[in-house]
């Protein structure tokens, strides 16, 4: 028990000095957290209906919506039809929000080289691993 008891305490620690990695390098950039969220859920995986991008990122649709009215306002991203289900708007990075995405997954990159940087290849590779079992309990 008391393994896992400090697995939980060093889980929630990363979490908590991640979180303010995050806030440190959106602050003063004129953008919330969870829109730069957005950025990165839409860079990553291409455009997607509301309802899917909802889903990833945990929140309802209404709420959602709040956020990519501003977003669209912002030039980061647009709304268009879905090519098949006309009843469907998809939402998708704009020129401006592509460059915000990849500013961003640098910045994360040079982040996950950074404190990676004392683990070995076979370290990295199993890291990579357990955070895959692990993200997929989500």
């Amino acid at each position: 028990m008391k393994d896992i008891e400090q697995l939980n305490h060093t889980i929630i620690e990363f979490y908590e000095k991640l979180s303010s990695w995050e806030q440190s390098v959106v602050r003063g950039k004129g953008f919330s957290l969870p829109q730069v969220h957005i950025v990165e859920i839409l860079g990553a995986h291409g455009a997607m209906r509301m309802k899917e991008l909802a889903d990833k990122i945990g929140v309802t649709t209404g709420t959602l919506t709040v956020q990519v009215d501003k977003m669209v306002q912002a030039e980061l991203i647009q709304r268009r039809p879905h090519e098949s289900d006309r009843r469907s708007i998809l939402v998708d990075l704009t020129e401006k929000g592509v460059e915000m995405y990849q500013e961003h997954d640098h910045l994360h990159l040079s982040l996950t080289q950074d404190i990676t940087a004392k683990l070995d290849d076979t370290e990295r590779k199993n890291l990579l691993m357990y955070l895959t079992k692990m993200n997929q309990e989500f």
